[in-house]
């Protein structure tokens, strides 16, 4: 479980990301979960085996209460789950112990967290319950699951060099131009700017989104480490919170989603919303690909500049869950 981080939390879901009585499957550390909401807003999880033949609840569907709470029903032979695991045998009036453990979740407004049943090593971030205070949520996008190790993952995020190679179509990035990290453990900032190649008029015409393109993206990346990379950016019509969110399916498995949260300075910049999140879902189509074409193995004997925010995640990733001071990354 060392490579997974057992003991860290992980954002499994934000709560717009589930339908009432609708079961869907989640997964963490090598488990996977059915989750389901009902009707009072109650969300509940419990394994996704049903305990008589295997089949996946979450294939299943829900039956809703006259009080609003809802079971889970097994798609093989229609037994009825509750929150608790328990269910009612076929000819029998009795509900049976719990036959499945539920997995703890914690609550935060929206947020839907959990450590995955091991014992809690380090806390939850707040940083999204303040963002949600004062951003308004656009929406969630690019949930998507990616055949990679979770170091590899967050090396990948915090190597700031790559963003005019992974991400240099459709953004045109010409140049990364670093200025500053800070670090504080498990909580860092990274301040850098990409100046981009510009579209012509008649490219913007015909593709009308990309007149939202800034010539130079200024970006802070704000990070808590191992779960949560905020991109903080400002534009004329508005400011943008941008979390992306890492999940440890399995060992190399990791699930990946963005939250998008803005604030808008003109009406017209709720109108965006949609694109903005398109945007948001390239990025992480263009690291799941590039992902995808790295042989993770190989030694690296070559070093960039501006690699302080990998060395910041490896330094954290070796000595998790303490904190150990860096060298040379201030």
């Amino acid at each position: 479980m060392e490579s997974m981080l057992a003991g860290a939390p992980w954002l499994l879901a934000h709560k717009s990301m589930l339908a009432v009585n609708q079961p869907q499957k989640v997964s963490l550390y090598g488990t996977d979960y059915v989750i389901w909401k009902d009707a009072t807003g109650v969300i509940n999880a419990l394994p996704n085996a049903c305990p008589h033949m295997g089949a996946m609840l979450s294939a299943g569907w829900c039956e809703e209460s006259k009080d609003g709470t809802s079971t889970v029903v097994c798609p093989f032979h229609a037994l009825n789950f509750d929150a608790a695991g328990c269910t009612v045998l076929p000819g029998s009036n009795r509900k049976t112990l719990p036959q499945m453990t539920p997995l703890e979740l914690i609550i935060q407004g929206d947020f839907i967290w959990s450590y995955g049943g091991y014992e809690p090593k380090v806390p939850i971030p707040q940083v999204l319950n303040e963002i949600a205070e004062t951003y308004d949520f656009v929406g969630y996008t690019a949930d998507i699951s990616v055949e990679t190790d979770l170091l590899s993952m967050l090396l990948n995020m915090h190597d700031y060099n790559h963003q005019n190679g992974t991400h240099r179509d459709l953004f045109r990035i010409t140049e990364v131009k670093f200025h500053q990290f800070i670090d504080h453990g498990h909580h860092s900032h990274a301040f850098f700017e990409t100046p981009t190649a510009p579209y012509s008029l008649v490219e913007k015409l015909r593709k009308p989104d990309l007149f939202l393109l800034p010539t130079t993206i200024q970006a802070h990346l704000e990070n808590h480490f191992p779960s949560l990379v905020i991109f903080h950016t400002e534009m004329p019509l508005g400011k943008v919170a941008q979390c992306h969110l890492f999940v440890p399916e399995a060992k190399n498995l990791i699930r990946t989603y963005i939250l998008l949260f803005a604030q808008a300075k003109h009406p017209a910049f709720k109108l965006l919303g949609n694109t903005f999140l398109k945007f948001a879902k390239v990025v992480v189509e263009q690291d799941a690909d590039i992902l995808g074409k790295v042989y993770p193995d190989t030694p690296q004997k070559i070093k960039l500049n501006n690699e302080v925010g990998m060395d910041w995640v490896r330094r954290n990733f070796e000595s998790f869950p303490d904190v150990v001071e860096p060298n040379f990354s201030k």
